[in-house]
């Protein structure tokens, strides 16, 4: 198993255990107008998952899944509307859309060939990376998410 791996999927694993355990009005509130919900977190966790490895294999999308990959920049890095409302973004969902990222991530980090690593893509926020790249940004970006997920479901007013 890679060392991007390791990392990866301790730090996926984290934010996982952060965010399963809550409820649609919980995953769905904001500390403020402008912040990110915890369910849009996830959303945007598994959006970049798959942005990134659609890219390093070429593998085509469905409807859903693009959806999902729209996560990784609209209403997150750029002033477009988030591909998901707050009806939508139900625990199921929000943990289904984490797994099924996780599917498309899971066999290429853990063995990534040299190939991968070179190959050049476009990252969540613009910048040409490589693979290897990519891979270190995954393997830190659901611990980057799981800080604030916490924060925020440990702040006043969070609902019960």
């Amino acid at each position: 198993m890679s060392d991007f791996a390791i990392a990866w999927t301790l730090s996926r694993q984290r934010f996982v255990d952060t965010i399963s355990d809550l409820n649609a009005a919980q995953l769905n509130w904001k500390l403020h107008s402008e912040a990110l919900s915890i369910a849009q977190m996830a959303l945007h966790v598994a959006g970049v998952e798959v942005f990134f490895l659609s890219q390093l294999t070429g593998q085509a999308l469905n409807a859903d899944e693009t959806k999902i990959k729209d996560s990784a920049v609209n209403g997150v890095v750029n002033e477009k509307p988030f591909p998901f409302t707050e009806a939508e973004l139900t625990p199921q969902f929000v943990l289904a859309s984490l797994e099924h990222s996780k599917g498309f991530v899971k066999p290429i980090i853990e063995s990534p060939t040299p190939e991968i690593l070179k190959k050049e893509i476009i990252s969540a926020l613009g910048p040409i990376i490589t693979g290897e790249a990519g891979f270190a940004r995954l393997a830190f970006h659901s611990a980057y998410h799981q800080g604030p997920a916490y924060l925020i479901r440990t702040a006043p007013g969070f609902p019960a």
